[in-house]
């Protein structure tokens, strides 16, 4: 995950194509208005940033268009903890752990 930057909105279009993916592009609209009440003009938007980025890729499967995630769950997870250990514990994973441990 390393170099792609994925805003939150964005990670939520991720989040469906996890849980379910792929997807048709009409599917994963109604995967993730199951969660938000985001207009579908709104979910398309996130959908081609995250092509962009290079996060999500669209397959033709019988027809019909499928996206993938392009990225695995694990790798953003790591990614986002990275940031988080960098912004708040001065990149070091020990006082993350030591903070971790004590709440």
């Amino acid at each position: 995950m390393k170099g792609i930057a994925v805003t939150e909105a964005e990670s939520q279009v991720l989040a469906a194509l996890w849980r379910r993916g792929p997807l048709s592009f009409a599917a994963l609209i109604e995967e993730v208005k199951a969660d938000h009440s985001w207009g579908d003009a709104t979910i398309k938007t996130l959908l081609g940033r995250l092509m962009r980025k290079g996060a999500v890729r669209s397959e033709r499967d019988d027809g019909r268009q499928r996206y993938h995630p392009a990225i695995e769950r694990r790798d953003y997870l790591a990614g986002e903890v990275d940031a988080l250990v960098e912004r708040l514990f001065d990149g070091r994973r020990d006082a993350l752990k030591a903070f971790l441990e004590d709440v």
